[in-house]
């Protein structure tokens, strides 16, 4: 069992040894790099294709708070012009057919 388990391993470790490759990525035989941006000066290679830009990963920010302060008056933060009451709500709709009055047929 255990040399089973110890050649399972070996092959994958091998396996996965050959999955990587030192050459320069390049095309498929018979097809070219996509065509050149319209703004852009050159054709980007693959290594520039497969390069994450700057503003896929910004760096973070840990800049902590030193001191708490309070904030600034906000002219727009003001309560409403009634003096703030709610509206009231719509007047209830009658729950019993007898408030409602009888059924007339049609």
């Amino acid at each position: 069992m255990q040399l089973r388990r110890a050649l399972a391993v070996l092959t994958t470790a091998a396996a996965l040894a050959g999955c990587g490759s030192i050459a320069p990525l390049k095309p498929a035989e018979g097809r070219a790099l996509p065509v050149k941006p319209l703004m852009a000066r050159a054709t980007p290679t693959a290594e520039e294709l497969l390069t994450p830009p700057t503003y896929a990963a910004p760096e973070r920010i840990d800049e902590l708070m030193k001191r708490s302060q309070p904030r600034r008056a906000d002219r727009f933060d003001l309560p409403p012009p009634d003096g703030g009451a709610a509206p009231l709500p719509p007047p209830a709709e009658p729950t019993s057919s007898e408030e409602a009055g009888p059924v007339t047929p049609q």
